[in-house]
């Protein structure tokens, strides 16, 4: 018997480490305090659920997912002691934090006399395997995507056999999985979806029986609610990438003209967060600091009350409130209003991105280091393959493009509710009366996005020493 750690691999089906390793597996999962205490309510809320459905899969099969609390570094050693496993293996994890965590569990258990077994399964193909034709790593999607894209994928594991839990004694190997107070968390006030492998399974099979095929069309438009939405599956593990991938591989090869186009995109989707997780393993740092340095400090202005006007939606630009409403709403914002919403923190209110990043990485149920910090510096023009900076988005012209008729805001801003959608598209140049006719208790734009964009503009001039 050995045991499997989970930590992003909530899942039993194509899943590395535990059908590659030696020896039967019995599950383990640690609740680690230095992590939950940067986690928010939602993604705790949906780790809870998709350990509680792991666990249901290890019994089903007369085995057990074991928990434990506190440092892994002791106890996972202790339990593997007590247990007297040969084997504890792991999928690797790849932000600085983890590694240095994994180190320190790795010597632990050597002092303990089991083998550490760490394998690669969270991206299809490991850091370090796609780089330039120099050897170094990639800081520009475009070369990275192609490779990704071209390279053979390994095949989904199947189920392994587990180890049967008849062996498995003493107090607390049976604790059950504990509440979100237990862990300190009130109950978020999103509404966080159902985790688990059968409702990620569910997730993507709907969408490769429909929406993918007009993914390219239509992904942009936040009404139309054409994306997969299985990101927090992805960032959580209840399905395996492979899995993914060769189901859209699988459509890909079943489609033709426009149709194969769409799913293609879909699939350059996987490639940019595989992407985000090599740059972040061979730059940890850009979790904290800025990927791409400046001659000089990036003058952020950082407004307390411009950074919570935003963070409740009420900053009059109501494309940007729709989507941080959608947030506080849903624990979730499309993708489009992801990008409108950071250009808008950090160009509009001159806002150091890292706060925006914070309250994303507090409030939504599929942050994910990697791909989140990416997201941001790219909006900030900070980051690898970043927007440059002075491409500045205009809050009114993204919502009238890709919000035409108002939906998605009407959907999120009660206020505007009756309120047509030119009005709303326009809602910055009307005349305060206009405003207060129309929509007496949305509120006025916090800042005029003009004057803001040409301070930006002269804020990035002076980093990049091109002004006094």
């Amino acid at each position: 018997m050995r045991l499997h750690w989970h930590r992003r691999d909530l899942r039993l089906a194509d899943n590395r480490g535990l059908a590659d390793a030696p020896d039967r597996p019995i599950g383990l999962f640690v609740f680690d305090r230095a992590i939950l205490k940067h986690a928010g309510a939602p993604r705790v809320a949906f780790m809870l659920d998709a350990l509680g459905k792991l666990r249901e899969s290890y019994r089903e099969r007369g085995s057990e997912l074991l928990v434990r609390h506190g440092d892994p570094a002791t106890a996972v050693p202790e339990l593997a002691a007590a247990l007297d496993v040969e084997f504890v293996s792991w999928n690797r994890d790849y932000s600085g934090l983890a590694r240095e965590r994994d180190g320190a569990v790795k010597t632990a258990l050597e002092d303990v006399e089991a083998t550490p077994q760490t394998f690669h399964d969270a991206v299809c193909h490991e850091p370090g395997s796609i780089t330039t034709n120099a050897g170094d790593p990639y800081s520009v999607f475009t070369y990275f995507g192609r490779k990704w894209r071209d390279r053979e994928k390994d095949e989904p594991r199947d189920v392994p056999p587990v180890a049967a839990a008849d062996g498995v004694g003493g107090e607390g190997d049976r604790e059950s999985i504990p509440t979100l107070s237990a862990l300190g968390f009130e109950p978020p006030d999103a509404d966080v979806p159902p985790a688990g492998t059968e409702a990620a399974r569910r997730l993507l099979a709907s969408f490769l029986d429909a929406d993918v095929y007009r993914y390219a069309e239509a992904r942009d438009y936040p009404a139309e609610e054409a994306t997969s939405r299985l990101s927090a599956h992805l960032k959580f593990g209840t399905i395996g990438i492979r899995e993914v991938d060769g189901r859209v591989r699988a459509a890909l090869e079943g489609a033709a003209g426009e149709r194969r186009e769409s799913v293609a995109e879909f699939r350059s989707q996987l490639a940019w967060r595989a992407f985000y997780t090599h740059v972040l393993y061979f730059n940890p740092e850009v979790v904290t600091s800025n990927y791409k340095q400046y001659e000089n400090p990036i003058e952020w202005e950082n407004d307390d009350d411009l950074l919570s006007a935003w963070k409740r939606g009420e900053t009059g630009y109501p494309i940007v409130d729709a989507g941080m409403r959608q947030l506080l709403a849903e624990a979730y914002m499309h993708n489009r209003v992801r990008m409108i919403v950071a250009s808008f923190l950090t160009k509009d209110l001159r806002i150091d991105w890292r706060y925006g990043y914070d309250h994303f990485r507090e409030r939504l149920v599929d942050h994910d280091t990697a791909n989140d910090n990416g997201g941001w510096q790219w909006a900030a023009s900070t980051g690898t393959d970043a927007q440059p900076y002075f491409r500045i988005f205009n809050p009114m012209t993204q919502g009238e493009r890709y919000d035409p008729d108002a939906e998605y805001v009407r959907a999120y801003v009660p206020e505007l509710r009756g309120v047509a959608p030119d009005v709303i598209h326009s809602w910055q140049e009307l005349t305060p009366t206009e405003r207060a006719n129309a929509a007496p208790e949305y509120p006025e734009p916090v800042v005029e996005h003009g004057e803001r964009r040409e301070e930006a503009l002269s804020m990035f001039e002076r980093a990049r020493g091109e002004s006094d």
